[in-house]
């Protein structure tokens, strides 16, 4: 998958005990123009997990926008999600590649090190994910990826890279300039008091760059 069909705001669905609310507020994070979003639940319960991101398909489909699932490759399969993401410790990336197929995306946590960027791009990773780029809320104890991984990664890879942690519409223009191509961000966008106006506030950045 090309790198430039990968950019852009990546929104991180956060825990909510309302399903009806999230579905509301990822569709208000659509109407502001994002256009990839992944289904990140570690509080419901198995069924209420297939309902919700079954209605996220759905929704996705109305605003032809991708959808992803956090660390679930059956549930990917079960709702025809566009892929799925996977950490160090979720899967093997190469039987993910296969059962995903050649068109859906696969995403791979890399934390802060290279080499298990070239690992999972060797095994058919279409984006790499660095972070925690600044402190996060969601893994206050995340090491931290220095911003020159995206410089790194951009020079030596041929798959898009995507910072994760801790980032807001104030310190994002940085890691944009550094290369990274996705931004997910969970907090600063699904706190925000208007949800579309942060979404398209985030796709704006990266119009300027």
């Amino acid at each position: 998958m090309a790198r430039n069909d990968l950019r852009g705001l990546y929104a991180i669905t956060p825990d909510c005990a309302d399903g009806e609310r999230l579905l509301a507020d990822v569709g208000a994070a659509l109407a502001g123009g994002c256009r990839i979003v992944q289904y990140r639940d570690k509080i419901s319960p198995k069924p209420e997990q297939v309902r919700r991101a079954s209605a996220l398909r759905a929704l996705t489909r109305q605003y032809g926008a991708r959808l992803l699932i956090n660390d679930d490759l059956a549930l990917t399969t079960l709702v025809d999600a566009d892929g799925v993401h996977l950490g160090q410790d979720d899967g093997n990336l190469l039987a993910a590649r296969a059962i995903l197929g050649p068109e859906r995306i696969l995403g791979a946590s890399c934390y802060a090190d290279l080499s298990l960027a070239r690992a999972a791009q060797a095994a058919g990773a279409d984006y790499v994910a660095f972070g925690a780029v600044y402190p996060s809320p969601t893994k206050p104890h995340a090491a931290r990826a220095e911003s020159g991984l995206f410089a790194e990664a951009r020079q030596e890879l041929g798959v898009a890279t995507c910072a994760i942690g801790g980032i807001t519409l104030d310190n994002a223009p940085p890691l944009i300039a550094a290369g990274a191509d996705l931004l997910a961000v969970i907090t600063d966008l699904f706190s925000a008091p208007d949800i579309a106006a942060r979404a398209a506030a985030y796709q704006r950045l990266f119009e300027k760059a």
